[in-house]
């Protein structure tokens, strides 16, 4: 309790973990809340919550609580799966993927993510999960960094169309990207027109904290 308090001046270090995929993790009381950090970059918690709840926000709270099953494609702390237990309220069935068996360590010490009876977590890589599941989500939310830096698959066609594939037919995707270059912004420019030759509609929520851009797609006929 009393580092809570005192995070209201100055954030207070809990722990500090290596982590094979994301390097340096870190978890630290910040204005009275407990958030995930890597070295550069705001994990879950903080930042991050305030941007897949606009996400969310956006798709709007009443059209995600009916859905039946959604995927999360990069777990960290679970931010965004708190948000549609706790805030939207969704009783579906959520599945997460993660590759990184550390970060969800500390999502289940720290946050508690093993107490959702609705979630299931599969230790993954997501390029891999994506061609290998059967099931077919009314939502996937593409939440994949390795500090700030997103791989290079996400980008690609082929990731593209699958993830399209698995859309249910009024489903939709949610793409967290970041921009810090001018390179970055080319990149998503080229992702928009690649999504729009592909038959998608899309909705960009731009520049959220600064350095984040959403991307809502799904199916033009939904």
């Amino acid at each position: 309790m009393v580092k809570k308090l005192l995070s209201y001046l100055i954030p207070v270090n809990v722990i500090r973990k290596k982590s094979e995929w994301s390097k340096d993790l870190e978890i630290t009381w910040n204005n009275g809340e407990l958030v995930l950090d890597s070295k550069n970059t705001n994990y879950s918690y903080g930042s991050l919550q305030r941007i897949l709840r606009k996400g969310l926000k956006t798709i709007g709270y009443d059209t995600v609580v009916q859905m039946e099953h959604i995927l999360v494609l990069g777990v960290a702390g679970g931010s965004v799966i708190k948000t549609l237990v706790d805030e939207v309220k969704y009783p579906g069935k959520i599945t997460g993927v993660d590759i990184d068996t550390t970060v969800i360590e500390i999502a289940n010490k720290y946050f508690r993510l093993n107490e959702i009876p609705n979630l299931e977590i599969i230790i993954d890589d997501a390029f891999e999960f994506v061609l290998k599941t059967k099931e077919k989500y009314d939502l996937i939310i593409i939440d994949i960094f390795q500090d700030t830096n997103m791989p290079n698959f996400l980008f690609e066609t082929f990731f593209i169309k699958r993830i399209g594939f698995l859309l249910k037919q009024n489903g939709c995707a949610m793409f967290n990207t970041m921009l810090l270059t001018e390179n970055d912004n080319q990149r998503n420019k080229n992702y928009l027109d690649e999504v729009a030759i592909l038959g998608f509609s899309t909705v960009v929520v731009p520049r959220i904290e600064h350095h984040n851009e959403l991307i809502i797609f799904k199916n033009k006929e939904t």
